[in-house]
């Protein structure tokens, strides 16, 4: 996954060699369909370089608040999305559902988990993100709707950590979102273990997209939004096993 933090400045707007930059901020989730829509994209608009920011919710988050680039930004949930499209000197378009995601328990190879109940008991090395981050806003959820109570012997500020973490066995357990699971797999089959639960699937995280109507680059953005929601974002999303809004 390539991460390219945004720097000071304004967003979009013109790169080094004369072409148009635009800004697109991400949640760690998106990060390997949002590089395939972004390829695609700059294919189709010649002249154009997509600059992907990808990194926990809240992250990009404080960031538009506190006037990085950005000309569009994605999140995890509706509720993190909220905290910009509620702020009155930020203008943006209306947040558009794209995505769905659900929980999922992975386990490290040869770790003695077989339910959510073995990974909150003592001495299970279990972790999950930050309750801040939507994917620790759901896996409290999650455990909420199981009846047991998480006792993670860390927090991480996005899901790819949490993931990291089990798949290189300095965690026993850990709760990600089911694309990042299923990534994981497809990736090295070995890497992880998915441990059913059966609540997850009530546990369902929206994805919402806005544009920053303010940036210079707004109806570059719009087109790139277009791109997402279309045929071909929908297909990237579905093929990474995102579920429809």
């Amino acid at each position: 996954m390539v991460l390219l933090a945004a720097g000071c400045g304004a967003a979009g707007g013109a790169d080094g060699d004369g072409g148009r930059v635009l800004d697109v901020l991400a949640a760690a989730s998106l990060g390997t369909v949002f590089e395939q829509v972004a390829a695609d994209f700059e294919a189709e608009h010649p002249g154009v370089r997509v600059r992907l920011s990808v990194a926990g919710s809240p992250d990009l988050v404080a960031q538009v608040v506190e006037g990085a680039p950005a000309d569009v930004l994605a999140t995890a949930d509706e509720a993190t999305m909220a905290r910009v499209t509620s702020d009155p000197t930020l203008e943006t378009s209306p947040p558009e559902a794209f995505a769905t995601n659900t929980p999922a328990l992975v386990v490290a190879p040869g770790a003695r988990v077989a339910s959510l109940a073995d990974a909150a008991r003592p001495g299970t090395r279990l972790v999950v993100c930050a309750p801040a981050v939507p994917c620790g806003d759901a896996a409290l959820r999650l455990a909420d709707g199981a009846g047991v109570t998480l006792h993670p012997v860390s927090e991480e500020l996005q899901v790819t950590d949490v993931l990291a973490k089990v798949a290189s066995g300095e965690a026993d357990a850990g709760v990600v979102y089911s694309t990042d699971a299923a990534a994981a797999l497809a990736r090295d089959p070995g890497s992880v273990r998915v441990v059913d639960v059966p609540e997850a699937a009530g546990v369902v995280n929206r994805y919402p997209v806005v544009v920053l109507e303010g940036s210079p680059e707004a109806d570059l953005a719009h087109a790139f939004v277009d791109a997402l929601t279309g045929p071909p974002g929908r297909a990237a999303l579905a093929e990474a096993g995102f579920g429809a809004p």
